[in-house]
């Protein structure tokens, strides 16, 4: 008995979404600091930290939408719609994670408390009234994978360059407006408010945008930035033979995998309208997760071992 609410408590703080919380370890990862432990450990724990907070905004975001999700074909559920988890417990969950996390994050430093408070606020603003008006709904999604990225500098004292800052801004309105696109097919202005306002060209123009500006802001990070590639037998090469070649822009050879990973998410929605469970997409689809783990293996590779 005690394993199943467990269970439907892990499901109403959506354990299987920290994924998103990754974006925290940026920095670190692409400054070649991964395996320096004393700089991972402190983004490790930043993470946590993020996870706690993003669970409170989910389950803020259940108990508001409590009325809608129970008139969608999935979400009705989810443990609050389907009434497992009663609003009293919801909004005691909020309460504790709420304080838990802000009082973790003094920890920190008092940037890092400042920006959980704004990450928090911002997820706050989200559920009553930004989530309601369109295009800002998937800007304020889109801003707090941002923060994200910006806690990890602050714990780990390395900057994320503005272009990877901005692939991340992109990708997310990408799959911000992907999930809008796929709930207004299937459930329309049932279940989302601010689907009302929405039309199905504005949001084809829109993923059609922000996957090419990804593409854009990643290209000119692969060329313009300069992460830290080791200097060995690799570069070594080809200062000596190719003195004029830049070593230091061989991310470029991960751009190919970047490309083909927008192109198959947008296939997977157009194809088979899978979008409103990012989560599910990316970890369930073979070729997805293949892409991503031989797009990261090149990058670590790139930065850490060649």
């Amino acid at each position: 008995m005690r394993q199943q609410k467990l269970s439907i408590y892990l499901r109403a703080l959506r354990v299987n979404q920290w994924l998103k919380n990754l974006v925290v370890f940026t920095a670190i990862i692409f400054s070649g600091q991964l395996f320096n432990w004393p700089i991972f450990w402190p983004t490790f724990f930043a993470f946590i930290n993020y996870c706690f907070l993003s669970s409170t905004s989910y389950v803020l975001n259940d108990i508001i939408d409590y009325p809608y999700d129970r008139k969608h074909p999935v979400k009705k559920y989810r443990p609050i719609a389907s009434g497992k988890i009663n609003l009293q417990e919801a909004s005691f969950i909020v309460f504790i994670l709420t304080l838990v996390s802000l009082i973790f994050s003094l920890f920190f430093s008092l940037p890092f408390f400042f920006l959980s408070l704004s990450f928090i606020l911002l997820h706050f603003f989200y559920s009553f009234w930004l989530k309601k008006y369109p295009v800002i709904d998937i800007f304020s999604i889109s801003f707090s994978f941002m923060i994200r990225a910006i806690a990890g500098e602050l714990v780990s004292g390395y900057h994320v360059p503005i272009w990877l800052l901005l692939t991340i801004f992109f990708l997310s309105l990408f799959m911000a407006t992907i999930k809008r696109h796929a709930e207004f097919i299937k459930s329309g202005s049932k279940t989302r408010f601010s689907l009302v306002h929405y039309e199905e060209h504005l949001l084809t123009f829109l993923i059609t945008t922000f996957a090419t500006m990804t593409m854009i802001a990643y290209a000119f990070y692969t060329y313009f930035e300069r992460p830290p590639l080791a200097r060995n037998l690799f570069t070594a090469f080809f200062s000596f033979y190719l003195p004029g070649f830049e070593a230091r822009r061989w991310l470029m050879i991960s751009f190919p995998l970047v490309v083909y990973g927008i192109a198959r998410y947008a296939q997977l929605f157009y194809e088979q309208k899978r979008g409103e469970r990012p989560e599910v997409i990316i970890t369930q689809d073979k070729p997805l997760i293949l892409t991503i783990i031989v797009w990261g293996l090149t990058v670590i590779s790139l930065i850490y071992v060649l």
